[in-house]
């Protein structure tokens, strides 16, 4: 299972999204460190929109996707960009 889907798959259970874009964003990234060659799984952005997020903060809903996203982290995740919304706010996207 990729980076991508293992992401998808823990933010679906954890906070059944009524929205949710992961696109992974490595390829932008090649060169910037040896050991990122742009084939994928280093650099992602989650766009998520849940009632979870409903009636807290930024910084609240960025710790909660990067609590379910820790082992992600831990493996080798180098950069997380989140857009986290509760439903009816309005999206950039």
């Amino acid at each position: 299972m990729t980076t991508k889907a293992r992401i998808e798959a823990s933010l679906t259970h954890a906070l059944a999204p009524e929205r949710l874009d992961v696109i992974d964003e490595s390829h932008q990234h090649a060169g910037h460190k040896p050991e990122f060659a742009g084939q994928g799984g280093t650099h992602m952005r989650v766009r998520i929109v849940s009632r979870a997020f409903e009636g807290k903060s930024r910084v609240e809903r960025h710790r909660i996707i990067n609590d379910i996203l820790k082992p992600e982290l831990q493996a080798g995740l180098h950069a997380l960009a989140v857009e986290a919304s509760a439903p009816g706010e309005p999206t950039r996207w």
